[in-house]
Parts: C-alpha cells; structure tokens; sequence
C-alpha cells in the first residue's frame, strides 16, 4: 500500500502563554522541542495508522526566537519511508499577531517508526511523491542518512587511528593533553 504525502500532513498553531517562555522572556526550546515531538508523533501515525516512537532527532537549530504572545505554527510531512521507520519533516514559524509579521523559527526531521500491538516493528505505507518538492525531500532524507552512515563508519571502524586527524583540530580553540601510553 502506498500514500500521498498530503494523506498526512499536519498543521497545529497554538498562542505562546508566559507559562512556556525560559528565564529571558522567550519561548522556552524544551517547549518547542515537545511541540514539535508531539506533531511528529501525530503525523507518522497518520501515515503508518499505527502507534509510533521517536527514534532520533536531526538538526534543530533555533533560527529565531519566539515571542510570548505570538501564534506558533506547525507544518508537518512525510519526508521518507523505510520499512518501518519514516522521517517527519517540521517547519515553525511564528507570527506576532498584531503586526502579522511571520518569521521562520526552526526546522528538523524527525525520525519515527511504528510500532504493532506487541511492540515489534510494522512495516509503514510506501509514500507517493507527486511533485519537485516532494522528491528533493525524500532524496535530502537519503544523503543525510548517507552521512551519518559514512560518520559513523569512519570514527567507529576498528582502524580509526586519532593521529590521522589531530592536525585538523588546528585553529580550533582546544588544548590536547593526552596521556602517553
């Protein structure tokens, strides 16, 4: 079975309280963060019409902050499908109320699979891809899968020797004081 990536997408707003703003007056990010978790959440199950978990988190960068007061809204969709995991993309963006001005605060990819009754794993919904967008998302989905894949081969084999990298730590801001054994 196969779904379009309309079929699932998601849209909530909700109004920033003084209750979710930090120390300095903005938003807090731990908020956002389960906003964002909780759409995620909505989304991949729609997709897969099953129960679904957080499996990983990629790349929140908090471009802009947000406002006590401002209508927060977010976007979600189904960037990817593998067997039984999906990667959900979510864009925020925020807008003062009073003035309309709409600013975009952050986007991530979540990475969520589903789960049957038991727990195991269930195979998710292949996924229609009916425009460009829809396609360089899925295909973005794929290298940074690719990347991570390649990073984590390249500093966990069995053959990494921390020699081989010492010199490109030069100008950054760091002492190395290894023991000598």
């Amino acid at each position: 079975m196969y779904k379009t990536v309309d079929v699932s997408r998601i849209q909530i707003s909700q109004l920033m309280l003084p209750s979710h703003s930090n120390f300095s007056g903005k938003i807090h990010g731990g908020f956002i963060l389960n906003l964002m978790d909780q759409i995620a959440f909505a989304c991949a199950s729609k997709h897969s019409g099953s129960y679904c978990v957080t499996a990983s988190v990629d790349t929140v960068d908090f471009i802009n902050p947000i406002e006590v007061g401002e209508l927060v809204t977010m976007k979600a969709s189904v960037n990817y499908v593998g067997k039984t995991s999906m990667v959900i993309g979510i864009r925020v963006e925020s807008e003062n109320i009073q003035s309309g001005i709409i600013k975009h605060c952050n986007s991530s990819y979540f990475t969520m699979v589903a789960k049957a009754e038991e727990g195991k794993a269930k195979t998710v919904p292949g996924l229609i891809l009916n425009d460009k967008t829809e396609v360089k998302r899925f295909l973005k989905a794929l290298k940074r899968m690719e990347t991570k894949k390649h990073r984590q081969e390249e500093f966990d084999h069995s053959n990494f020797s921390l020699e081989n990298y010492l010199d490109k730590l030069k100008g950054y801001r760091v002492k190395i004081n290894l023991p000598d054994n």
